[in-house]
Order: structure tokens, then sequence, then C-alpha cells
């Protein structure tokens, strides 16, 4: 009796190993879909100052099913990088990125650019 013990004792020990290392794997390979889209900004940093009105957003994103720059769709290349150039108002600007993925979770990333004008001459 003890050896038929041990053997079902084996037997459940590796299948349960077995089970968790499935879904352990499932899990990790899942990973992207559970955490939602992710939104990079390369350009420019949050909280900069420029003296440029246009200046170029430029990012990538991933696990997205739509973009949009300031509620304007925008589109991504295959790799997910995105480009799009941005006229400033004077002073202090909010530029919002939002992505949405196929199971409608929604990120948003906020970046914050101080324009000011290039001052010519200043002479009295």
């Amino acid at each position: 009796m003890n050896r038929r013990k041990l053997k079902l004792s084996l037997k459940i020990i590796t299948g349960s190993l077995f089970l968790f290392l499935i879904l352990g794997y499932s899990l990790y390979q899942s990973r992207n879909l559970l955490m939602g889209p992710v939104i990079t900004i390369n350009e420019p940093k949050n909280g900069s100052t420029t003296e440029e009105q246009m200046i170029k957003i430029a990012g990538a994103a991933k696990n997205i099913k739509s973009i949009s720059l300031d509620d304007r769709p925008i589109f991504i290349d295959e790799a997910g990088s995105f480009s799009e150039k941005l006229l400033l108002s004077n002073g202090y600007n909010i530029i919002k990125i939002s992505a949405w993925d196929k199971f409608d979770k929604k990120t948003d990333r906020l970046i914050e650019v101080v324009y000011r004008q290039k001052v010519v001459g200043g002479g009295l």
C-alpha cells in the first residue's frame, strides 16, 4: 500500500507542477492584454519651455486599437511609433494623448509645454 500511495502522491505532485507551469506561462503571455495600452512620449519633455511655436510630438504606443492627440485621431506605423506636428498657443499648453485597446481600456498621457515668443530687438 505504501508504494501505491507514493505513486499516487508523485502523480499528484507532477500534475500540479505541470498545471502550475501552464498557468504561469499563460499569465506571462497575456500580460500585454491585461496591462492595457501603453504610451511612451519621446519628445517634447513634460514641463519643457520652447521658443518654437511648431513642435513635434513623437513617441510610441503598444497594445492599442486607436490613438488620438487632443481628441484628433493620429496614426502609428507598424512598429507602434507616431510623430505629429502641433502649433502651440502663447504661454502654457497642455497636450493630451489618449489610446484605447481592443477591450476599450483607455490610457491618457498629458504633456505640459510652455511656449514663449522670441524677443526680437529689445533696445531702447
